[in-house]
């Protein structure tokens, strides 16, 4: 999908452009994903799993550009990538076509900024108007800072998948399935 660029103020009074990943941004992207998921347990990788190619990425970032129903939204900062949030469909069935998969990381030094908020403020409004009629995540237990943020939104938790994630150290973590109907 393309999206319209919009400019946002967080709390520090910077100018967070959101916009489309483009295909020029699959190199930062993959970096992204390599630093992001060294700096917090609540991703689902380790950052040695980060194995796809910038042209993997690239491939990936076109199908969502081409899907008008899928946004890969980032937040940059003078032109640096920050953070993004995705709205993707479940499935390519008529059954599933009323919901959407919600995801969003943000590297930390840009976290409880009110950036995130804004994102996904911004992908749920463009989940509503593409026609989803709910939204879905799924959040590590013990990520409290994301909870009550998705909460604030809406979000409403429906479920726990115990031990959904093995740390390397052998230690697990449940996580909630949480639903916003839009």
């Amino acid at each position: 999908m393309i999206f319209e660029p919009v400019t946002i103020t967080d709390k520090l009074g910077r100018e967070i452009v959101l916009r489309n990943a483009e295909v020029r941004d699959a190199k930062a992207l993959r970096e992204y994903l390599r630093v992001t998921t060294g700096e917090t347990p609540f991703l689902i990788r380790e950052p040695d799993e980060v194995t796809i190619t910038v042209e993997q990425e690239e491939h990936f970032l076109q199908t969502k550009i081409d899907n008008p129903n899928e946004l890969m939204l980032i937040a940059t900062i003078d032109g640096r990538h920050i953070g993004n949030c995705s709205m993707m469909s479940i499935g390519n069935y008529r059954r599933y076509s009323h919901r959407c998969d919600i995801a969003i990381a943000l590297y930390q030094e840009f976290c409880g900024l009110g950036i995130g908020r804004a994102m996904l403020e911004t992908v749920l409004d463009v989940a509503k108007k593409t026609g989803y009629e709910q939204a879905e995540l799924e959040v590590i237990a013990d990520n409290q800072g994301a909870i009550a943020l998705y909460e604030k939104l809406g979000f409403v938790k429906y479920g726990t998948f115990p031990d959904n994630m093995k740390y390397n150290d052998g230690t697990y973590a449940d996580a909630y399935w949480m639903m916003k109907k839009l």
